[in-house]
């Protein structure tokens, strides 16, 4: 196997993807610009990530899990998601995804596009539905960073070889402990503190700062 050159991971929600995957599933309970709001805010740092996590999931119980087929047609890849992520192949570089959303979502939409590596919440279900509970260790900004570290040291390569892309103040500590964090589609505590910003929302802009 060709050792790794590089390592680039992003963030999902609003980033790799274009939606807030919490907010179309909590459409199907009727609670979608209830939840929008919440998440706008715990992007923007103003709440705890966990703590709003857990009270916007609490506001998905009784979603049948029938109704992610549903979800899943309404989500949209970012501009620009395959080739950017062919273009990091391309350069010998391996694509990871780590995100405060959710594995029942991520497991169709990462293997579709490529990526090579992702970690998610999980949602607890029973009897066919959400009971509006995290199932685990919910994945927060710390959890992405050390998902960021782990993943390096499983690829053999120096911090400095890493790239972190996101938009909300959760990815922060993961940006921080990469080489070079990008703020793409981003809110502005997250812009203020990258090594760049990407302003266009297509992922093929990012192509430029990868290692040739």
């Amino acid at each position: 196997m060709i050792p790794a050159r590089f390592l680039v991971v992003l963030d999902a929600d609003s980033t790799l993807l274009r939606n807030e995957v919490i907010e179309l599933i909590a459409d199907e309970a009727g609670r979608g610009a209830e939840v929008a709001a919440a998440t706008e805010a715990a992007m923007r740092g103003e709440v705890d990530f966990a703590a709003s996590l857990r009270t916007r999931v609490a506001a998905l119980t009784g979603v049948p899990l029938a109704a992610f087929e549903r979800v899943l047609a309404r989500v949209e890849p970012t501009l620009g998601a395959s080739e950017f992520i062919s273009g990091v192949h391309e350069r010998g570089g391996v694509v990871g995804v780590v995100s405060g959303g959710f594995h029942e979502v991520l497991d169709h939409i990462a293997p579709a596009l490529g990526v090579d590596r992702w970690r998610a919440n999980r949602l607890a279900a029973s009897d066919g539905a959400l009971t509006g509970a995290v199932d685990g260790e919910i994945v927060d900004a710390e959890g992405k960073a050390a998902t960021l570290r782990e993943w390096a040291r499983a690829l053999e390569l120096p911090l400095s070889r890493t790239i972190a892309v996101g938009d909300g103040a959760n990815d922060l500590r993961m940006m921080a402990a990469a080489g070079l964090g990008v703020a793409f589609n981003a809110k502005p505590a997250v812009r203020e503190r990258a090594n760049v910003v990407i302003d266009p929302v297509d992922l093929r802009e990012i192509l430029p700062l990868l290692p040739r």
